[in-house]
Order: structure tokens, then C-alpha cells, then sequence
């Protein structure tokens, strides 16, 4: 990425790294593979809510899907902070809703509602290059400004039924 190079020195600095990173996954920019670049040859995202770790050509893919999601994505960095080569981060993630959101029950269409997702992440910088992206995104109100309510009575349900 141009604003890691200057004068022909690469910046293998961490804080430089980071925000490169976030500045290839905004709306307004979106380059993926950019995003990608700046990972190890063995760097991996770690989407630590729901579990889910992205490695290889996969590393750009929680991009594509905010991307899709809320093709006006921006991520306002609120707090900064850097400890050698591990930067803390806390954010927030804005957009509107007016990409399709995939999930494992079916698709659920664009309301165009405004999100404002809290967001912690973790970024571990060895040589110039993302180690690992340990990312905590605020799920539960992620959803809810997407309109998924939690169903608490099917699981009150499930949970009085014996075992099996």
C-alpha cells in the first residue's frame, strides 16, 4: 500500500500497519487484497464472537461481507493504543444497512437502518506484517440494530424438554 512506502523505506511500523488496515477496509476504499497484504504469509483474523478464523486467501473476507452489508462502512477509531508491537483498538463501526445479510436461517433484506456497532480490536505486528487480528465486534447489538430479536421463549422451550 502507497502510504506504507516512503521515499523507497517500507514503514514496518505497527501503528502504521493497523491503520493502513483499516483505512483498506472502509466503504469509501475497499480494497481487499490491500487488506490482505498486509497479513504474514501465515497471519490470521480471528472473529472472536462468532468463533469463526480466517486465514490465506480467506484473510479479506469478513471485508467483503461488511462491505456487502453496509456498502458505506466506516470504522471510527475512538481509542488508539500501541505497546510495541501489539496495538489495541477500541471502535466503532458505522454504516447503513442496505446489503443483504446472509445467515444460516436465510437471507434478511436491507431495512436501511443506521448501525453503530462496538467493536475491541487486537492486532499482534511482527516484521512489518499482521501476526494476528483478534477482532471483538459487538454482536448481540449488531443484530439487533440489523432487527434480529432474540427468541428467549424457544429457548426457555428447548431447555424444559428431558434430554434426548
Amino acid at each position: 500500500m502507497d502510504s506504507l512506502v516512503q521515499e523507497g523505506i517500507v514503514n514496518t511500523d505497527a501503528e502504521t500497519v493497523v491503520r493502513a488496515a483499516y483505512r483498506a477496509a472502509e466503504g469509501s476504499v475497499l480494497d481487499v487484497q490491500g487488506f490482505m497484504d498486509l497479513f504474514a504469509e501465515d497471519g490470521v483474523f480471528n472473529n472472536v464472537v462468532a468463533g469463526e478464523s480466517y486465514c490465506g486467501e480467506h484473510l479479506g473476507d469478513q471485508v467483503v461481507l461488511m462491505g456487502a452489508l453496509a456498502p458505506d462502512v466506516h470504522r471510527e477509531l475512538r481509542r488508539f493504543h500501541v505497546m510495541g508491537n501489539v496495538v489495541s483498538v477500541e471502535l466503532t463501526i458505522r454504516g447503513t444497512f442496505t446489503g443483504p445479510f446472509e445467515t444460516p436461517a436465510g437471507t434478511i433484506r436491507p431495512t436501511g437502518s443506521e448501525l453503530d456497532i462496538p467493536t475491541a480490536d487486537f492486532w499482534y505486528v511482527e516484521n512489518g506484517k499482521i501476526k494476528e487480528f483478534n477482532c471483538y465486534v459487538g454482536l448481540s447489538v449488531m443484530l439487533g440494530q440489523l432487527g434480529v430479536q432474540p427468541d428467549f421463549a424457544s429457548a426457555v422451550t428447548s431447555s424444559a424438554a428431558p434430554p434426548s
